[in-house]
């Protein structure tokens, strides 16, 4: 049985072996960079790591990233960004990806956004068609990406 929630403080390790496995080429942090990262996001409101719990094998097997963020338009209702949408890659095609969404998405409108975004640089039909059947929409906005110059990158 999988249980949606917000991730805790002793769910560092198993966001990031998903991590690993939608970003294999990130460099491991040793320097503790990514535990103090992770206790900010834990702490700041409005940002949200959700995870789907298998308790019977007591490991995260899906995770997302909730933003949701302040707005002055649209009778000031927030908006949220969803990011780092990741499942298990032994577990995907099995539901799972559906259920977090639907549990991430549910807690942007219980927090009164008018929407949610996200983005993805995948090129599979498959994750296009994932993304479609969990309500988002390709053609309502085009979406730009910006990135520091080579020298200011880390």
């Amino acid at each position: 049985m999988t249980v949606f929630r917000a991730a805790g403080p002793d769910d560092l390790d198993g966001i990031m072996h998903l991590y690993r496995q939608l970003q294999p080429g990130d460099p491991v942090l040793d320097d503790g960079s990514d535990t103090a990262t992770f206790a900010v996001i834990l702490g700041t409101p409005g940002l949200t790591l959700f995870v789907l719990e298998d308790e019977d094998a007591a490991r995260l097997v899906a995770t997302t990233y909730l933003n949701v963020i302040p707005n002055l338009s649209r009778s000031a209702r927030p908006y949220a960004v969803v990011e780092n949408v990741v499942v298990d890659e032994a577990l995907r095609g099995t539901g799972l990806g559906r259920r977090i969404m639907a549990g991430t998405l549910q807690a942007a409108w219980d927090a009164g956004c008018y929407k949610a975004m996200l983005l993805t640089g995948s090129h599979d039909p498959s994750t296009h068609a994932f993304y479609r059947a969990c309500g988002f929409s390709a053609d309502a906005k085009t979406a730009y990406l910006a990135r520091p110059p080579a020298a200011a990158a880390r």
